[in-house]
């Protein structure tokens, strides 16, 4: 979503005369309105001050960007005003503010997430900020924008009219979340491109679906292409082009490597046979890289609902407190509302197993295998109702049934697909809809009523060892997943915490989801923070990158700090961890529960012992400042940017 496309005429007021934090906030708030955005104006009003009490959206530089989602937004939108004098709007590094844009999003989906990052990337450049505050009218500042968003994002810009181009090279980026790395691999390849004269187009497939989608024609034209991805993308597409296959890491760290290869002609061929995947690169994945892939192919998938979900669980155990339910009630239960959410967040969570479970066996055994997983989730969260007549718990297997389900349903089609090999080619059609679902769904029900009674002992076991674990052992616990979520903020161990808190929200671990969010925002917002405080230990590059950080961090993304490790992983890694680690055991000393597995600060209103949580991230990010402060060399070499009057 380009940011032209939010920001009409209506919303824009140039050299703006306001005294005030609070004037400047009705002022955008007034042009929302005037852009026909809100359906409730107070309502919207008292998201966005909620939002700034947990922190102004100042980031210096003269820059604020005030923002919040809320169901009083009739449709998503922008408002902008430029203040020549400056404002007051408590920003990071002192300086008033001169240009103030507001995101109205509403409560579904990550749009205000792209927006925020788009427009801190384009406001960044000293040089565009002054045109825009320099700007003579309404027209010129969206001319302006749309500019230098299409020089940033050219190949988004692209009309129908230029679909006839033709790429050397093609590419398509996912991660398993599909929020930072899709996108940051996605600007490495482009870039490189551009460098190297080579003329590329890349396609992300993010969470909120796929963009910039490839067509048939270019990817019939392409020399090469480039798929950087953790989990399973669309590949049909490209049977009998030469392909790449790597992780969306080394579409970060290697795009170069990756096109000289793509445009080399040497990649080896793609082969797409009845849902049977094969390239023949020279490189076989390891056994612990195909498992990561298909597990995070299983959590990307299960992620909305269980999000979706456990915020509407968390609104009804917010509602019951506000109305003061009984410390021995039920929550959920002492007022209808509260209730209400609750039915519609215990519907979404019901799909979680099924969901993780089929989408795991869809990446193994392509389409044939997802409806053989669901059912084996299915069974994980129901049980064999007939082999526990009395509702014994320990034939529901939970959260490790459910990805034992997934694993073993891609497997069992793998296994019928060699069994049924020798059947004629008039019958292939018949077996991806009667065959490998009739008696891929047969054997996994007997599969799952042998095991199921034993996984869920386990899963009993290992919930009951978790809730009675002392304070002393919860705080350590705490500092464990905090920490391992900046060893390499993204990749497996940082997963392995995730999915650790992903599934402990399956049996009321909230406690333990909240330790492993704060300590994945620590990272960035220590690293903006140190980038503010102590310059002369950035360049002047890393200093304009590390700003992007503090909307990277409060929105839970850890990976910004990415290329601030990449750069000096000897001193940034150890400094983050110790942060992290501070932070989730602070989190865990004091009780506070996240009943969602994202959403940063836009979750903090349904976060248990709140006020706790800002002091773990507080100090966390603290801790990791000093120590990178200490332990980074000055580079003062370099001269400070000039900062706007």
């Amino acid at each position: 979503m380009r940011v032209t496309d939010l920001l009409k005429e209506q919303g824009i007021q140039l050299g703006s005369k306001v005294n005030s934090k609070k004037q400047a906030i009705e002022k955008l708030i007034a042009l929302q309105v005037a852009s026909g955005n809100i359906a409730d104006e107070q309502r919207y009003k008292d998201a966005i001050l909620a939002r700034e009490a947990q922190g102004s959206t100042a980031v210096g530089y003269g820059i604020a960007i005030p923002h919040a989602k809320s169901d009083a937004v009739k449709c998503a939108g922008l408002a902008a005003i430029t203040v020549p004098t400056g404002v007051n709007y408590e920003a990071v590094d002192g300086k008033p503010s001169d240009i103030l844009f507001m995101i109205a999003a509403p409560p579904n989906g990550d749009l205000h997430l792209e927006v925020l990052s788009r427009l801190m990337v384009l406001l960044m450049d000293e040089g565009f900020r002054k045109q825009l505050i320099n700007a003579q009218s309404k027209k010129e500042f969206l001319k302006i924008i749309d500019k230098k968003e299409t020089e940033k994002y050219g190949e988004e810009a692209k009309t129908q009219a230029d679909s006839n181009a033709t790429y050397r090279v093609l590419g398509v980026t996912a991660c398993p979340t599909g929020i930072a790395h899709t996108y940051m691999a996605a600007e490495a390849l482009e870039k490189a491109g551009k460098e190297m004269g080579v003329s590329i187009k890349v396609e992300t497939d993010g969470s909120g679906g796929a963009k910039n989608v490839l067509t048939k024609k270019e990817i019939a034209d392409a020399d090469g292409i480039i798929v950087a991805a953790d989990r399973e993308v669309e590949m049909a597409r490209f049977n009998g082009k030469r392909v790449i296959k790597v992780k969306v890491s080394d579409g970060i760290s290697k795009p170069q490597e990756l096109i000289k290869k793509a445009v080399s002609g040497t990649a080896p061929v793609y082969t797409h046979a009845g849902g049977e995947i094969s390239v023949d690169d020279g490189e076989k994945e390891s056994v612990g890289r195909q498992i990561y892939k298909h597990l995070m192919n299983g959590v990307s998938h299960m992620l909305p609902f269980v999000i979706g979900g456990g915020i509407m669980i968390a609104i009804a155990f917010l509602i019951d407190t506000i109305a003061g339910a009984p410390q021995d009630s039920s929550f959920g239960t002492y007022t209808q509302a509260a209730a209400f959410f609750k039915a519609i967040g215990g519907a979404a969570f019901g799909f979680m197993m099924p969901v993780l479970a089929g989408f795991i066996a869809m990446s193994i055994a392509d389409r044939p295998g997802l409806a053989v997983g669901f059912v084996g989730g299915s069974i994980a969260t129901l049980g064999c109702t007939f082999m526990a007549p009395t509702g014994d718990a320990a034939a529901v297997s939970g959260f490790i049934g459910a990805l034992i389900a997934g694993f073993a349903g891609g497997f069992i089609v793998l296994f019928l697909r060699r069994v049924f090999a020798f059947l004629p080619k008039s019958m292939e059609g018949i077996k991806p809809v009667l065959i490998y679902p009739l008696l891929g769904i047969l054997i996994m029900g007997v599969f799952m009523c042998a095991i199921n009674p034993f996984v869920g002992w386990v899963n009993t076991a290992l919930s009951n060892g978790l809730n009675s674990l002392g304070t002393e052992y919860k705080v350590v616990l705490g500092c464990v997943l905090g920490g391992m979520m900046a060893i390499d903020m993204g990749g497996p161990f940082n997963k392995a915490a995730y999915v650790f808190g992903t599934a402990a929200l399956a049996t009321g671990g909230y406690d333990i989801m909240a330790a492993v969010m704060i300590g994945g925002m620590v990272p960035p917002i220590a690293i903006a923070l140190c980038a503010t405080f102590f310059k002369k230990k950035f360049s002047s590059d890393e200093r304009q990158s590390a700003m992007v950080n503090y909307i990277m961090g409060l929105c839970f993304i850890t990976e910004g700090a990415i290329p601030f490790a990449a750069a000096d992983p000897l001193r940034v890694i150890p400094s983050c961890i110790a942060g992290s680690a501070v932070a989730g055991g602070i989190s865990m000393a004091f009780n506070c529960g996240l009943m969602a597995p994202h959403g940063g600060v836009f979750v903090f209103p349904v976060v248990t012992n709140v006020l706790w949580y800002v002091v773990a991230l507080l100090v966390g990010s603290i801790i990791s400042m000093l120590l990178l402060a200490m332990l980074k060399k000055n580079k003062a070499t370099e001269a400070l940017p000039i900062q706007n009057k």
